[in-house]
């Protein structure tokens, strides 16, 4: 009853959301454009926050992020409207409610792929290539590969690497490899959790919807999640604690910021399998104001260490 309680509630508020906001401006998925906030991670940790031009530069690959990523969902809507209008929420998307043409969407992903290239070259050539690999792994992932069980939470994992690599390419800093495996496996996280609620969601009818639910299970998705949990954690805290963290941040106890980390993913974890969310992480974040707080106490935690 509580499931199907949540459920009715985001339908009533998603459609009352499609009513306000211009179907153009809410095919690009603007509250999906969190996520391109990786794209800052490196200059977080490069120390570079307070020099003007990186900040300038990579608020500019976010920027990129932004526009290849709206241009990636607009063709991933095109090609999944028959599917979407089969799900309970997404079938209020505007391509699938027929709200926008499919010709106008591909004209608007066109340009905005376009642009986000000529972008990405203009401020450097390594950001130019990751927003290619993006762009070309993006559409090999609305063809083929989200069929492909889990290949399909691999490839939305990689996409969260690339704008972590995007963002330190384009500032020209050193991207330390404890980022690239924490960044992967929270991404693992998330892309797991946003299946297990589909599944649960959907029920029998989830392979109707998305080919790879059918070799999917609840159980099975809960091992997979444990799994990425823990090697979290663990990967988080041992950074912390490491020789490399210790290098670069001397006298400093990133150690101390470990507890929002660990209290973060509980909540996520709480808010799946008690709420019955995580079909739509940034939604999650935003909406959860427990989560969003712990998000930026984390921030503003590790801010204060490394710069004070």
């Amino acid at each position: 009853m509580e499931s199907f309680t949540n459920q009715s509630v985001f339908e009533s508020t998603t459609s009352s959301q499609s009513l306000r906001m211009p179907a153009f401006f809410e095919a690009l998925r603007p509250h999906q454009w969190v996520k391109n906030a990786f794209v800052f991670a490196a200059l977080l940790f490069a120390e570079r926050l307070t020099d003007r031009r990186s900040v300038t530069v990579a608020c500019l690959a976010a920027l990129i992020f932004c526009g290849i990523s709206s241009a990636v969902y607009l063709l991933n809507d095109v090609m999944d409207q028959e599917e979407d209008r089969l799900h309970p929420a997404k079938r209020l998307r505007p391509i699938a409610a027929g709200r926008m043409s499919v010709a106008v969407a591909l004209a608007c992903a066109a340009a905005l792929a376009a642009g986000a290239l000529v972008g990405s070259w203009k401020v450097d050539r390594g950001l130019f290539e990751v927003v290619a690999v993006y762009a070309v792994m993006n559409l090999a992932y609305s063809t083929w590969l989200k069929r492909v069980l889990l290949l399909d939470v691999f490839i939305i994992a990689a996409g969260f690497v690339l704008r972590v690599l995007g963002g330190g390419l384009a500032i020209h800093v050193r991207i330390s490899s404890w980022l690239i495996v924490c960044t992967t496996l929270l991404a693992l996280f998330l892309a797991l959790s946003k299946r297990r609620h589909e599944l649960v969601l959907l029920g029998e009818n989830g392979a109707r919807h998305r080919a790879s639910l059918e070799y999917y299970s609840p159980y099975f998705l809960d091992q997979l999640i444990a799994i990425v949990t823990a090697s979290a954690v663990m990967s988080y805290a041992l950074y912390t604690l490491s020789a490399d963290a210790r290098t670069q941040f001397p006298g400093k106890h990133l150690a101390l910021t470990i507890p929002f980390v660990i209290f973060g993913i509980f909540r996520y974890l709480f808010l799946v399998h008690q709420r019955e969310k995580g079909g739509n992480p940034t939604r999650t974040l935003l909406t959860d104001t427990v989560l969003l707080s712990t998000v930026l106490l984390w921030a503003a935690s590790v801010i204060l260490i490394i710069y004070f």
